[in-house]
């Protein structure tokens, strides 16, 4: 496969994941950072630096209102707190590296 192909192939599973994401804000972050070890704001961080690499000057907001599908703010407003039991389970994983 040539570079242009995979970089297409990647790009669109890219946005499919992106996509997917933002149709299930039902799925907390905390949540994907307990089973996944990432989350949204990973991914918008992981945006933000391969823009900065390309060049391309955009924001941290910017770089989370395109992962989140809104700003930032009001994607965290309509989450619910983590719950003790999510706050242990974080916990666990994090001392468990």
């Amino acid at each position: 496969m040539d570079q242009t192909t995979q970089d297409k192939i990647e790009a669109a599973a890219f946005r499919r994941l992106v996509s997917h994401l933002q149709s299930h804000p039902e799925v907390q972050n905390i949540d994907l950072m307990i089973l996944a070890d990432f989350c949204r704001n990973c991914l918008s961080d992981w945006y933000l630096e391969a823009a900065e690499a390309e060049g391309v000057d955009i924001s941290k907001a910017e770089a989370r209102e395109y992962i989140h599908g809104m700003p930032y703010e009001a994607w965290k407003a309509s989450q619910p707190e983590a719950t003790p039991e999510q706050l242990a389970a974080f916990k666990a994983r994090k001392d468990g590296k």
